[in-house]
Parts: structure tokens; sequence; C-alpha cells
């Protein structure tokens, strides 16, 4: 294993779990954006469309899983919970993320090797 890639999995993994349990901890989530989260959420779902067809190893399968799990996880608390949902500021998030999604899509149709879903989706997108 490389021992790069593994730190940087476990620094990943420790932010994430410092935001999780700020969220829980205060039961807020002012000041983080949700927008910014549900691109993480994208992203990690997108990117790791390959998990049902190519296995790599046991330690890439999870960390993949606790990834997409812990970005989820997080989106979720933001819209669904019923105390922390009602610190989220609408009007300071005021990023068009839509577009930004958009010019992804789009770039992704335009510059792939082969036009198959895994590779325009997982890899472009």
């Amino acid at each position: 294993m490389n021992i790069f890639r593994f730190a940087g999995d476990m620094t990943h993994l420790i932010s994430i779990l410092v935001l999780l349990l700020k969220i829980y901890a205060t039961k807020s989530c002012s000041g983080i954006s949700l927008k910014t989260q549900e691109l993480y959420a994208l992203v990690f779902l997108t990117r790791y469309l390959d998990l049902f067809t190519d296995f790599i190893s046991v330690y890439n399968t999870i960390m993949k899983l606790v990834f997409i799990a812990s970005s989820l996880a997080i989106v979720w608390c933001m819209r669904m919970h019923r105390v922390v949902r009602r610190s989220y500021d609408k009007d300071l998030d005021t990023f068009r993320h839509y577009f930004l999604i958009l010019a992804s899509l789009i770039l992704a149709l335009l510059a792939h090797e082969k036009f198959t879903f895994q590779e325009v989706i997982s890899l472009n997108f």
C-alpha cells in the first residue's frame, strides 16, 4: 500500500469525522454550505461507480463506502435532521451549483476516450 495514499485517506477521514462531530455536538450546521456537501456527495457517488464492477482491495472498497456514506450522512443531517436543519441559512448559501453540475456533465460528454456510461460519468464527470 502506498503510504501517501494511506496518509491522505486518513487525513480526509479525520476531517469528515470532525465535521460530523461538530454537527452532532452543537446540533447546528451554521457556517457549513449544504450545496458544497451535496457536491461532495455527488462527486463520491459518481467517482466510485466502479465499486460495483472492479474490485481492487478490501481497503479500497471500505474507504469508498465510508466516503460515500459519510458525505450522504452530512447531507442528510443538514436536510432532514429536525434540529440541525433549522440552523441552516439558505440565504447565505447562494452558490448556483446546478450550473456547475451542468457544465461538468457537458464537459464529461465532450472529453472522453470511450463513450461508456462508466467512463463518462465516473471518470470525467
